[in-house]
């Protein structure tokens, strides 16, 4: 260990992490899970990214209007 340390360029708190990504706690159906993790394995790819993919090409392919009504009505 050194005798002393130069914290001048330190910063308190937690590290801010990156943009881009954002770890969240989400329940699938079991079903659904091994799905992802089967298609995955064999794609070569991690399941999280594929699920990711996934979301990705159906908000591409969704409208607004269309998501917003299928999501929200069963609730109402």
């Amino acid at each position: 260990m050194r005798k002393e340390y130069d914290f001048s360029k330190g910063k308190r708190g937690a590290i801010i992490p990156s943009e881009g990504k954002t770890s969240i706690t989400l329940y699938l159906d079991d079903e659904i899970l091994a799905t992802f993790q089967e298609r995955a394995e064999t794609a070569g790819l991690g399941y999280q990214t594929l699920i990711n993919e996934a979301l990705k090409a159906y908000l591409k392919n969704s409208s607004e209007q269309s998501l917003t009504g299928k999501v929200r009505s069963p609730i109402l």
